[in-house]
């Protein structure tokens, strides 16, 4: 199963446009699809047989997670800043 970049970003920032409380920014996780993509490029790259394309893709997986993390730890901060 293939989940290019664009799909990617396309389900993140479909999440994000929502408004999303800070609860469900916290708690958002990708779809399950995004994940299994993810573990398989994650187990190419270990064995060593990523193509140019996959590894871009892994790549822009690892860039938007990062992401992720960061804004779900922000709102953590500003949650725990709140109560």
């Amino acid at each position: 199963m293939f989940a290019p970049p664009k799909q990617l970003f396309d389900e993140i920032t479909d999440f994000l446009a929502t408004a999303p409380t800070t609860e469900a920014l916290i708690a958002y996780t990708p779809s399950g699809t995004l994940v299994e993509r993810l573990d398989s490029l994650l187990a190419l790259n270990e064995s060593g047989n990523l193509t140019d394309e996959e590894r871009t893709e892994l790549e822009e997986f690892l860039r938007l997670n990062h992401l992720l993390k960061m804004v779900k730890l922000k709102a953590q901060l500003l949650q725990s800043s709140d109560t």
